[in-house]
């Protein structure tokens, strides 16, 4: 974080994100702790996910980010160009860089479905390519979870009170556009402790 508030540039803010990622996502696999889970996790892959965990998360992702590109649309701001992530056709930037505060949510809920068995091998399947995808019963079983975990409440840092999970994209996405109209001094980005 100190590295971060140092930065003089988007582009070294993304760099010190990279290196984190790498680092973090070396050691993931240390916090698949239930012995009996029949999938391991090496390195992360996207386009495609290359084994059942990657699959996972980026399905994961995926919903995260779409809630969050509805929650920008919702209040007014445009979640294709976004600050940190580049403009690339398709792609809902601003919701993406939004995502990265959530992060933390969107894996220890994949690795809370991975540790409790909640998903196994019938769950996948493995394409000629390579690629691996969470099959249609695979997806019921994470959609179904997502939608429970969404209901929990979590107290708002920056609010300080508790709010619905599922309210988290639409509550960062207005204290974004209240600061890119200027309501708002600075953005107060969602750190969870």
């Amino acid at each position: 974080i100190d590295k971060v508030l140092q930065a003089q540039s988007i582009e070294e803010i993304t760099g010190i994100e990279g290196n984190c990622a790498r680092a973090y996502f070396s050691v993931f696999q240390k916090l698949i702790t239930n012995q009996n889970v029949p999938f391991t996790f090496e390195f992360r892959t996207k386009h495609p996910p290359l084994d059942p965990v990657n699959a996972v998360l980026s399905f994961v992702y995926t919903l995260a980010t779409s809630e969050f590109a509805a929650a920008l649309e919702t209040v007014g701001l445009d979640s294709y160009i976004g600050f940190c992530h580049a403009l690339r056709s398709g792609r809902s930037s601003l919701a993406c860089d939004l995502v990265e505060e959530a992060r933390c949510i969107v894996e220890r809920f994949v690795l809370t479905l991975l540790n409790l068995q909640i998903l196994g091998e019938r769950d996948f399947e493995h394409q000629i390519s390579g690629a691996v995808w969470l099959n249609a019963e695979g997806r019921k079983k994470v959609l179904t979870r997502w939608q429970e975990k969404k209901r929990s409440d979590m107290m708002h840092p920056y609010l300080k009170q508790k709010i619905p999970l599922g309210l988290l994209p639409y509550i960062q996405s207005n204290l974004l556009a209240k600061y890119v109209r200027g309501e708002l001094e600075s953005y107060p980005p969602f750190l969870q402790k």
